[in-house]
């Protein structure tokens, strides 16, 4: 059901609707070690194919929005920079991608030493959980719906997946998950915190 280079359309199609549909068989049954690279190519493409429909949805919403609007050579120019923004948002994104996958991998498995312990299945068992999970990208592109469900489901494809490769329980596997973004929800609170105070204390001075 992985990811395989021997086979790479019918084992992409597999690898992805095994992931979303049947997420806990899929996680019990991939391999916990070795051919690290197939989990991360399969993360790659799947970012890639969102980054592509995305781009694509961004210039025909962006043409639409400014047709009959403007002069010839300003619409010109817009579409010359959305296209642009699109080629070099392409060649980003598997960097983009590489750079999400191993710092959650990383961030999530030191989770796992502490809370799981030393009976875990290694980094790379993480990594593959969290390469497969990059699943729901393939919809993320999808205006608004796509992101808040890809998000959510996301985190109950990890929940799965910490729990089985891992062989934990739901509630450990849960805090794996969890804490990291509970964490970053924090931080955003207190940062937007700040802010407000900042522009409160500006606006209060400009009154004054």
């Amino acid at each position: 059901m992985e990811f395989n280079f021997s086979d790479p359309v019918g084992s992409f199609i597999a690898a992805a609707r095994g992931v979303l549909l049947g997420a806990a068989n899929f996680f019990r049954s991939i391999a916990r070690q070795g051919d690290i690279a197939s989990p991360i190519v399969f993360a790659l493409i799947c970012y890639e194919v969102y980054a592509i429909l995305a781009g694509i949805l961004s210039l025909l919403f962006g043409g639409i929005t400014s047709f009959g609007t403007g002069s010839a050579g300003e619409q010109a120019a817009g579409a010359a920079t959305s296209v642009g923004g699109f080629v070099v948002g392409i060649i980003l994104a598997p960097i983009i991608a590489a750079i999400i996958l191993f710092v959650m991998s990383g961030i999530r498995h030191l989770l796992v030493i502490m809370i799981v312990g030393r009976g875990n299945a290694g980094f790379e068992a993480t990594l593959r959980v969290q390469a497969y999970t990059f699943a729901t990208r393939l919809f993320w592109w999808i205006p608004i719906l796509g992101a808040i469900v890809g998000f959510f489901y996301g985190i109950y494809l990890s929940v799965i997946g910490i729990r089985e490769v891992h062989s934990t329980t739901t509630g450990k596997a849960a805090l794996v998950v969890l804490i990291p973004l509970g964490v970053f929800l924090i931080l955003l609170a207190l940062l937007a915190a700040v802010l407000g105070a900042v522009i409160f204390t500006v606006l209060q001075q400009q009154v004054q």
